[in-house]
């Protein structure tokens, strides 16, 4: 059962669903003040912490170790570049079948999947 959110866990889920890529918890911090938001960095980090425990974001760490973060749709599948964390999605469900049947022979209920395929996306690997 996924608990009510606090004030600073919206803010933060709220602006990661409205932004087009996936973003640092110092970008959040930043964004979060830009917009005269009060909240501490450590407050973000809790709220990233939480936000991904009940399934609701995902985080991606970069081969430079910055760990990145980005919604979590439910059913949702993405090819992840692991240079500037673009995630592409993937517009069908190749592990449908798989899931259905894992739920039944398990008797567990599967509320969603993801798939994540990583690598370097198109405009990476032409500057590598």
């Amino acid at each position: 059962m996924k608990e009510k959110l606090t004030r600073s866990q919206e803010r933060v889920l709220h602006l990661l669903q409205h932004s087009d890529r996936a973003i640092s918890a110092q970008d959040i911090y930043s964004e979060l003040r830009n917009n005269e938001k009060s909240i501490g960095l450590a407050t973000v980090y809790r709220s990233l912490d939480i936000l991904k425990l009940q399934g609701l974001i995902k985080a991606l760490t970069l081969p430079n170790g910055e760990t990145v973060y980005s919604v979590m749709p439910a059913d949702k599948h993405h090819l992840n570049c692991l240079n500037c964390g673009k995630s592409l999605p993937i517009d069908f469900c190749p592990v449908h079948d798989l899931g259905s049947q894992l739920a039944k022979t398990h008797s567990f209920q599967i509320y969603y999947h993801t798939l994540e395929f990583f690598g370097l996306c198109s405009q990476c690997q032409q500057k590598s």
